[in-house]
């Protein structure tokens, strides 16, 4: 008989990993107490702890990228009027 794999879902893994974390319980205990083994409760801490940092820099990023949006969209506006007016000098030469 074939034994299928055990999927858990985010909200599980958030309820083990503080557990994990505040170190309260042995892996051990953790893993006994979760019906999981041991490795999988470390492996998900150290991903966890992992991207920790990304998550509170989040706002940075998302407000950096915004500020260079703009800037960006501001240059390429300066660019298409500096082209408009590249492009009016050139006609009203070519009609002279």
């Amino acid at each position: 008989m074939k034994q299928t794999r055990r999927k858990f879902t985010p909200e599980f893994k958030t309820r083990v990993v503080p557990d994990a974390i505040s170190e309260r319980l042995s892996l051990s205990e953790l893993a006994q107490k979760h019906e999981l083994h041991p490795h999988q409760i470390a492996q998900w801490k150290r991903e966890f702890l992992d991207k920790a940092p990304e998550i509170f820099s989040k706002g940075e990023t998302a407000q950096k990228t915004t500020r260079d949006a703009l800037h960006e969209n501001e240059q390429l506006y300066k660019t298409i009027g500096q082209l408009k007016v590249d492009v009016d000098w050139l006609k009203k030469k070519l009609q002279s």
